[in-house]
């Protein structure tokens, strides 16, 4: 299998040092195993993707020197396929309706009896409010917030979970040995704005792209437990994650997209090279 990767932005501001970094070394780990470098376009929400900044992060690419297969993938244009994946959890009773808004999720495990929020890859822990407060039967509720049962999830994935890291801490990582019902909860598949979320949409994207390892920041490397049983859910296949390194400022701040004084295109509009870039994130 040719090994193959992506980068996967979102178009809802500039791209910054971090990024630069994380799409210089996917395209390099690609180049080096004569493979495939892709991109994609993470552009779920609809409300603060602008075409603007999808211009400017492919200028920014370009200007950094690297190149990729076309067509180009945009989540806008999948919602079909993340409306399949839910129809499956559905279907198999993995999946309930949530009513609860952040406030009602803060306040419920924030009460005395319950003691401090536990956050999460994916947030604050859900207290499982809804769990048994609506049928699971009959069609896929549309416009409401969908989440995973991850008891019964786990209950009915036999074997271990295990991912192959090659980034940080190298190694084959056991996903039930990190106690995901107790430290992820039932995590949300769909929001009632978009139809899908972050984690549903990535891991049907990767496996719809047939991506080998995905390169990305340590920041989303708890997220992978997630992933990996998504992915044993919906029976599809597990690539290896390379989990690099975070650029930060210099107060050791992980960079955001607000950081605008670190875009790439400011960078290029005071006259920086593609070297220059290279130098400031340690490549």
């Amino acid at each position: 299998m040719i090994y193959t990767t992506r980068f996967a932005p979102s178009p809802t501001g500039p791209l910054h040092l971090g990024h630069a970094y994380s799409a210089l070394l996917a395209f390099e780990r690609a180049q080096a195993a004569d493979g495939q470098f892709l991109v994609r376009i993470e552009d779920i929400d609809q409300g603060r993707a602008r075409p603007e900044w999808e211009a400017l992060i492919f200028e920014d690419l370009c200007w950094l020197g690297l190149s990729w297969a076309t067509p180009i993938m945009r989540q806008s244009e999948r919602l079909d396929a993340y409306a399949q994946a839910l129809e499956k959890m559905w279907s198999e009773g993995l999946l309930y309706q949530c009513d609860c808004n952040r406030r009602d999720i803060t306040e419920a495990v924030g009460a005395p009896q319950e003691g401090v929020p536990i956050h999460g890859p994916d947030g604050v822990i859900y207290p499982g409010t809804c769990r048994n407060l609506h049928p699971r039967s009959g069609p896929v509720p549309q416009n409401v917030t969908l989440r995973l049962d991850m008891h019964s999830a786990l209950r009915r994935l036999t074997g271990p979970l295990i991912y192959t890291e090659t980034g940080i801490a190298p190694g084959d990582v056991d996903v039930r040995r990190t106690h995901p019902i107790e430290t992820m909860g039932d995590i949300v598949l769909a929001r009632r704005d978009m139809a899908t979320s972050y984690h549903l949409s990535v891991v049907v994207d990767d496996a719809a792209q047939i991506i080998t390892e995905v390169v990305r920041g340590a920041d989303l490397a708890d997220a992978t437990r997630i992933h990996v049983i998504l992915q044993a859910v919906l029976g599809l296949p597990t690539p290896d994650y390379h989990h690099h390194r975070l650029i930060r400022d210099v107060n050791g701040k992980r960079l955001a997209k607000r950081d605008d004084a670190r875009a790439i295109a400011k960078y290029r509009s005071e006259g920086a090279s593609p070297q220059d870039i290279r130098v400031l994130v340690g490549l």
